[in-house]
């Protein structure tokens, strides 16, 4: 079973960048496609980036231009470095292990407890 371990959020001022990371244990990280999503109350899941294992990337289209996936696999940690943070990107963000469908869809078995990124003023 894979283990997720979220970090790096916390309260930004608009305009601002935080970087995520997210360490994978249990799974042969370097074959998986990586993604990272993003939760409001009330509201779905949805996928933000994912990073294939050969290392093309996919961005949803609110945050192209502004946010940057990448992973090391020599320390099986995936990355979300986010800059221009508005505040409509407040979110709990997650990190997640699969396949380029799984991940696209977002229908993963195990989710690690995610990091709360807060953009305000």
């Amino acid at each position: 079973q894979v283990q997720l371990v979220e970090s790096g959020g916390g309260l930004v001022q608009p305009g601002g960048s935080l970087r995520l990371s997210c360490v994978v244990s249990g799974s042969i990280f370097s074959l998986r496609t990586m993604g990272w999503y993003r939760q409001t109350p009330g509201k779905q899941r949805e996928l933000v980036a994912g990073i294939l294992g050969g290392g093309s990337t996919f961005y949803a289209d609110s945050v192209k231009g502004r946010f940057t996936i990448s992973r090391d696999n020599a320390k099986n940690t995936v990355y979300l470095q986010m800059n221009t943070l508005k505040p409509e990107d407040t979110a709990v963000y997650y990190c997640n292990a699969g396949d380029y469908g799984t991940i696209m869809t977002g229908q993963l078995d195990s989710w690690g407890q995610g990091t709360q990124v807060t953009v305000s003023s």
